[in-house]
C-alpha cells in the first residue's frame, strides 16, 4: 500500500517535471524571439546639416566608430539618460 502511494507520487512528480521542462523550453523560445527582434535594425532617413555631419564624422573617427555607429551610440545614450531621469 505504501509503495503504491510512493509510486503514484513519483509519477505525479515526473509529470510535473515534464510540464516544467516544457514551460522552460517555451520561455527560452520566447526569449530567443525577443533577442532576434532586438537585433533587427530599423532603417531611417536622416537629414543633417553639413556642419553637423562633419562634427559627427570627426567625433566618430576619434571614437573609432562609423558615423552610423556614432549616431546610434549617441541616441542610445540619450534614451538611457532620459530613462534614468537625467536631463
Amino acid at each position: 500500500m505504501e509503495e503504491e502511494r510512493i509510486e503514484e507520487k513519483e509519477l505525479k512528480l515526473q509529470e510535473r517535471l515534464k510540464k516544467l521542462e516544457a514551460l522552460e523550453e517555451e520561455a527560452k523560445k520566447r526569449e530567443r524571439k525577443l533577442k532576434e527582434k532586438e537585433k533587427a535594425k530599423k532603417q531611417i532617413l536622416l537629414r543633417l546639416a553639413p556642419s553637423l555631419w562633419n562634427e559627427l564624422a570627426r567625433w566618430a573617427e576619434e571614437d573609432y566608430r562609423s558615423i552610423n555607429g556614432q549616431i546610434e551610440f549617441l541616441l542610445a545614450e540619450a534614451v538611457r539618460k532620459r530613462k534614468n531621469g537625467q536631463r
